[in-house]
């Protein structure tokens, strides 16, 4: 067995999850088209394949071990790479998963990703506050799931109005996300959601965290506004 699987499993299982051997299969050659496809986009900038072993993939998988997406619709808004949607479809095959990225040759790769394995996922290339207000996309998904870079109030505006009420939005941050959390406790409120717990987990030996916010009603039907808005005046 590679160190690459061995990194993925022991990862996993201090998780609390298991991987099985087509999944490791499928992690393998995900990890080889990621490769080979960052020599032309920038899609990463980790390039050691044990490194997207745990960095990426281990840490997608996190996703698993807080909350049972298990048959569910799952919508992953900025998905770059497949981060975190990929990998937590490539061990639950049962979800259906949709991947929105707003960069055509993104999403490029990630059809290509799908199709190389044979996952038969939903690749969108759309703006998130565009995508949003279409009526088979809003208040439609059990999960909205997102890894991206912006603050937690933003992210909410962004995700929760594909959740349907009774669902959950999953932001991967940090482990100190305290900050943030009491920075987008009104965009929360505002959006039709209640922030329901925060799990802790390390991975790479890195802490980090995921915070599950419910979506207890329909997201009023001013938002999501306009980026640019959302960026000059958070909620």
């Amino acid at each position: 067995m590679s160190k690459f699987d061995e990194l993925i499993l022991s990862e996993a299982s201090a998780l609390g999850l298991s991987v099985s051997d087509p999944a490791l299969a499928a992690f393998g050659k995900y990890c080889d088209l990621l490769l080979e496809a960052n020599s032309r986009i920038n899609l990463t900038a980790v390039k050691e394949p044990d490194e997207i072993a745990v960095r990426h993939f281990a840490d997608s998988l996190a996703l698993l071990a807080c909350c049972d997406l298990t048959s569910s619709r799952v919508i992953d808004i900025g998905s770059g790479a497949g981060f975190p949607g990929l990998p937590i479809r490539i061990c639950a095959p049962s979800m259906e998963l949709t991947m929105l990225d707003s960069l055509a040759k993104r999403v490029d790769f990630l059809a290509r990703v799908c199709r190389e394995l044979d996952i038969p996922a939903e690749c969108v290339h759309a703006r998130a506050e565009e995508a949003a207000r279409l009526p088979s996309r809003r208040d439609s998904y059990d999960a909205a799931v997102s890894r991206a870079v912006a603050r937690l109030g933003e992210l909410c505006e962004l995700c929760m109005p594909f959740v349907k009420p009774g669902g959950v939005f999953l932001a991967m941050k940090a482990a100190d996300a305290d900050a943030e959390l009491a920075e987008a406790e009104n965009a929360v409120r505002l959006l039709g959601g209640k922030t329901e717990r925060v799990f802790y987990y390390t991975v790479g030996g890195i802490k980090r965290s995921i915070i599950i916010i419910r979506k207890i009603s329909a997201t009023p039907a001013a938002y999501p506004r306009r980026y640019a808005k959302i960026q000059k005046e958070p909620l």
